[in-house]
């Protein structure tokens, strides 16, 4: 099914405004994981999570006929991009994914202080390097053994914002003024220092208290930069507003040219002759 129909949330009774729980963004891993099964390129949830909040914070609204295509590959026109099963596992995923854009939305347009404010916009990221960690001796040295580098705290969300930046640069140009224009560049940039590698010394636990260091305080520090960034993004393109496109006036024929309706008079003595 390489379309992309019209989710029909309404009339099938589902509440958009609800915020994800656990069950529900396994829901999702579960489709992406289904939709992996035909293209392999399908991306995990975390690296959506992130390619979400930069359309949330884009300064045009771009649809979901349009960025579907770019994030799952659902249209490929060769046919080698991934599909949905079927209408109703698609509809399943926009109900999901719009619930959790609402939800993104929402904490992004309230007022913070603090980035441990309940209200504030949290990601949902992986630990993967501490999920490793906190594995029996055995099964950490086997999945060591395959000397797979693992993604650092935060970074494939970071990956999927920018990927959304890369794919709609003339939506993300700086700002006119230059001032905001810093700030613009400012934030882009601690976004992608976060899609670097976590090189310092693993001293904290990312998602506990009690868990194995995973990551370094400058990871830490480097991520909460990386949010304060996506809240300065929101608040830009929300107070700029959507790009107005220039209308270019048609260059107006000579006097003597032959007029363009095709008549074969000259334009002064045929539509000029009203001007």
């Amino acid at each position: 099914m390489n379309d992309t129909p019209t989710p029909d949330t309404e009339s099938a009774g589902i509440d958009l405004s609800s915020h994800l729980g656990a069950d529900e963004f396994d829901a999702l891993d579960d489709i992406l994981d289904d939709l992996r099964t035909r293209y392999d390129e399908t991306p995990q949830w975390e690296f959506c999570e992130g390619f979400m909040a930069a359309l949330i914070c884009c300064r045009r609204l771009i649809l979901p006929s349009e960025y579907l295509p770019v994030l799952l590959a659902t249209d490929d026109e060769d046919g080698e991009g991934g599909s949905f099963a079927d209408t109703a596992q698609f509809e399943r995923f926009m109900a999901l994914w719009t619930r959790r854009w609402n939800e993104v939305a929402t904490a992004l347009n309230t007022p913070i202080e603090r980035l441990d404010d309940d209200r504030a916009y949290a990601p949902e990221v992986m630990d993967v390097r501490g999920a490793i960690a906190s594995l029996p001796e055995a099964e950490r040295a086997e999945i060591e053994a395959e000397g797979e580098l693992l993604p650092a705290f935060a970074q494939v969300w970071a990956l999927g914002f920018m990927f959304a930046v890369e794919s709609w640069p003339e939506e993300w140009a700086p700002p006119r003024d230059k001032e905001t224009a810093k700030l613009h560049d400012a934030a882009l940039e601690a976004i992608v220092a976060l899609t670097e590698d976590d090189e310092d010394e693993p001293t904290l636990s990312a998602l506990s208290e009690d868990g194995p260091p995973s990551v370094s305080e400058a990871r830490l520090n480097t991520y909460g930069e990386a949010l304060w960034a996506v809240y300065d993004l929101r608040e830009i393109w929300r107070s700029i507003g959507a790009r107005v496109e220039t209308v270019r006036k048609a260059p107006e024929p000579g006097r003597n040219d032959p007029c363009p309706c095709g008549s074969g008079k000259k334009y002064k003595k045929c539509h000029g002759a009203a001007h």
